[in-house]
């Protein structure tokens, strides 16, 4: 059995974690983040809002079921870095095709096991995310802290151009590099609506967005023409969309002012639906504000409450910033939806226009099935729209 390698772990406050190298040989500097995910490690990783992320997982193990194509997000991983307390030494599902050590390594991303993420985890919750440099190869604490203190901060930066797609495309659920559909075990069906009979064409603008969104916008009766970020408006007036969609993606939504434009032109001749950063940009494209929170929301298990109906549910969410609610009090948007652990801004409706947006996932890749209606809600608003009623 070969000797395990040793890795380093580096804060911006000094602090230095050791533990055991896995994944690539690799030197990286980003911002270290907590998940709370029991599972769903395959999702996380490969999901772009964690562009320029270093995600710490909570849970003690990982890895156990290895790593497959149909459960990947994006077509590699999109985090910086990877740290876990255990990485199982086992790879125990008939679903696997690699372990999660050799998927790292074969993306070139660096891991680190054998960390008291307990500690780190802590630590984030008190100082907030902090600029971190994960090396699993020679390197000392000085340098490593150096390199940790030089990345530059995830405030004020654009990572929605390296993770968005080149051009505009028709998403198919039947082209190989989709994957189809999500597994399901032998014997079941999906837990879902029958998909409308009518299709309504979507523009879904593509921030970072993960498989899994488009999945269910086409399971609800959605035909899915995907723009990249830098799309204009006039681009997709020329689709003659009948509603527009508004994607996850990574870094600071205050630092996209060539999507607010875009965002802005749009909302008043669409139904426009908005989620994690899309949330963002409508706030923005109102004339709203962001902020960066202590140490985000990243998980499956976020209480989030709905000021209308008063129901509770339980979300999937991925984000470092938040809305300022008395930002968009004036500008003809009203608070939905809040966080039950802080209290801040988790959707928004305009009082006027048919435009709602959430800060939370509600495809669910990883997490709970809470908020799947929110895709029903969409269509249901674009189908008012067409018919005249709004």
């Amino acid at each position: 059995m070969p000797t395990p390698k040793p890795a380093v772990l580096a804060l911006e406050d000094g602090s230095v974690f050791r533990g055991r190298a896995f994944g690539a040989d690799a030197t990286i500097a980003g911002e270290c983040v907590f998940n709370t995910s029991m599972t769903g490690y395959q999702e996380i990783l490969t999901d772009p809002s964690y562009f320029g992320q270093i995600v710490t997982m909570t849970a003690v193990q990982i890895g156990n079921y290895g790593v497959n194509d149909t459960d990947a997000e994006a077509d590699a991983p999109k985090c910086s870095g990877f740290v876990v307390r255990e990485l199982s030494p086992v790879v125990s599902n008939w679903r696997s095709q690699m372990s999660l050590g050799d998927y790292l390594k074969k993306y070139g991303i660096p891991g680190i096991s054998e960390v008291d993420t307990r500690a780190l985890t802590k630590k984030l919750r008190v100082a907030g995310a902090m600029k971190c440099c994960l090396s699993t190869l020679p390197l000392d604490e000085t340098e490593a802290v150096r390199r940790a203190r030089g990345w530059r901060n995830m405030a004020g930066a654009d990572y929605v151009r390296d993770v968005t797609c080149t051009a505009p495309y028709l998403w198919s659920a039947d082209d190989p590099a989709n994957h189809n559909a999500p597994y399901l075990p032998v014997g079941t069906t999906m837990n879902a609506p029958a998909v409308p009979a009518k299709k309504f064409r979507v523009a879904a603008f593509d921030y970072g967005a993960k498989r899994s969104i488009y999945r269910k916008l086409v399971n609800h009766g959605f035909e899915v023409q995907v723009f990249p970020a830098n799309a204009t408006h006039e681009q997709v007036r020329e689709h003659r969309p009948d509603g527009v969609f508004l994607s996850n993606g990574p870094g600071d939504p205050a630092a996209l002012p060539y999507i607010h434009k875009t965002v802005t032109a749009l909302l008043p001749d669409f139904p426009v639906f908005g989620i994690c950063l899309g949330h963002q940009m409508i706030t923005h494209a109102l004339g709203g504000t962001t902020f960066k929170l202590k140490f985000g929301h990243r998980g499956g298990n976020q209480p989030v409450k709905n000021l209308e109906t008063g129901k509770v549910s339980i979300t999937a969410q991925n984000h470092g910033f938040a809305t300022d609610p008395k930002s968009i009090e004036a500008r003809g948007a009203t608070v939905t939806e809040i966080n039950l652990n802080d209290q801040t801004v988790e959707g928004l409706r305009h009082t006027r226009l048919p435009v709602f947006s959430v800060q939370y996932h509600p495809e669910a890749a990883p997490g709970p099935n809470d908020a799947d209606p929110l895709f029903v809600d969409f269509y249901r608003l674009v189908e008012q729209r067409k018919a005249g009623k709004i």
